[in-house]
C-alpha cells in the first residue's frame, strides 16, 4: 500500500535526488494520483497508479499501470507547454499464478534493462542504462 506522501526515497531524479509526491486524487476504480511536492499548477508534474481486473477464476487477469507526466514549456520557443509521459504495465493472467514469482523476475527484467549498461549490479539514474537509451532516442 502507497502511503499518501512518497518522500523517503522511493523516486529520484536522473541525479540521484530524492523527488518528493504526495497524494492528489483518488480515481474511479482502483486508482490514485500524486502531485510533485511545490509543483507549479501550469505545469503538472504527476505520478497515477492504476489498477483493473476483469475475468474471474483462472481467468481472472489483472492490468496494473504506473505512469510519470511532466508538463514544462518547449525547449524551442519557450511559450509552448508540453506533456510528457513514461509509463510501465504489468498485464497478467492472475488467476494462473499461485504466486508472484514470475512478475517479479519480468519486473527485474525490465528495471536492470533500463537501469544497467551490462554486467554491473550499479543502478544508473542518470539515463544511461541500455534500455533508458533505447527509449530516450527511439533507437534499436
Amino acid at each position: 500500500m502507497l502511503s499518501d506522501n512518497l518522500v523517503t526515497n522511493e523516486i529520484k531524479n536522473a541525479a540521484g535526488v530524492e523527488v518528493e509526491f504526495q497524494h492528489y486524487e483518488h480515481l474511479t476504480g482502483r486508482g490514485r494520483v500524486f502531485a510533485k511536492k511545490g509543483e507549479s499548477p501550469s505545469y503538472p508534474h504527476r505520478l497515477t497508479v492504476k489498477h483493473s481486473e476483469t475475468g474471474t477464476g483462472v481467468k481472472l487477469r489483472r492490468r496494473s499501470a504506473v505512469r510519470f507526466d511532466e508538463t514544462s514549456l518547449s525547449q524551442v520557443d519557450s511559450v509552448t507547454p508540453i506533456t510528457d509521459s513514461v509509463y510501465v504495465v504489468v498485464d497478467t493472467a492472475v488467476g494462473h499464478h499461485t504466486t508472484s514469482a514470475k512478475l517479479t523476475d519480468l519486473i527485474a527484467n525490465l528495471m536492470s534493462f533500463l537501469a544497467s549498461t551490462g554486467a554491473t549490479t550499479t543502478i544508473l539514474y542518470d539515463g544511461t542504462g541500455n534500455g533508458a537509451v533505447v527509449l530516450k532516442d527511439g533507437s534499436l
